[in-house]
């Protein structure tokens, strides 16, 4: 029952006060705001009411791709109206967007199938979208599709997981395994199969 999302929302708009709207989104697709998560003024809750900012060093890049996923021009948070992305001009979600040169030096090609792995999941049958804009090293992909590869371990202030840098291996994948499923299947690494992308 909770492998559809609109379950979920549906349990989320009775469990949490304020978001009682969730319920209807699919049908309405009205947006609204998370209630006390809007700032209207120019004040913080800090000793002088400024806001404060950090500067970190950037850590050095590990070897391998590293992957960032993204949203399209048809979703809202993880709620998903169209399959298409206007912004990056792809029509479908279940892809993985490269460099040109990444696609060549790992063996890949234009609109093939491939697997793409982290330390915690896997994504089988993801088509391979060549993406000029993108930079070399860094591939992208959407969520919630794909969260299945990102780690559960989070930031100690933010409290997020890293959603913008995960180390992941793509490698061509034929098919050839067993049920042969007709989409992309997600894999996470006790090797359960998760709904595929049209049921996520």
């Amino acid at each position: 029952e909770m492998s559809h999302t609109s379950t979920i929302r549906k349990a989320i708009s009775r469990i949490i006060p304020g978001l009682e709207q969730m319920s209807q989104i699919d049908q309405t697709k009205d947006e609204f705001f998370i209630p006390g998560r809007a700032i209207n003024t120019p004040t913080f809750p800090t000793d002088d009411g400024k806001a404060t900012f950090y500067v970190h060093d950037l850590p050095a890049v590990p070897d391998g791709l590293q992957l960032m996923t993204i949203r399209s021009e048809g979703q809202f948070n993880t709620v998903v109206y169209e399959e298409e992305d206007l912004y990056r001009n792809q029509s479908r979600r279940d892809i993985v967007l490269m460099h040109p040169d990444d696609i060549r030096i790992h063996r890949l090609s234009e609109g093939g199938l491939c697997s793409v792995q982290s330390d915690v999941g896997e994504m089988r049958q993801v088509t391979v979208s060549g993406y000029p804009k993108i930079r070399q090293g860094c591939v992208a992909m959407y969520y919630p599709e794909s969260n299945v590869l990102i780690p559960k371990e989070v930031d100690p202030l933010s409290r997020t997981p890293s959603y913008k840098r995960v180390a992941v291996r793509i490698v061509r994948d034929d098919g050839f395994f067993e049920g042969k499923p007709d989409g992309m299947q997600l894999i996470g690494r006790a090797g359960t199969p998760r709904e595929r992308m049209n049921q996520c």
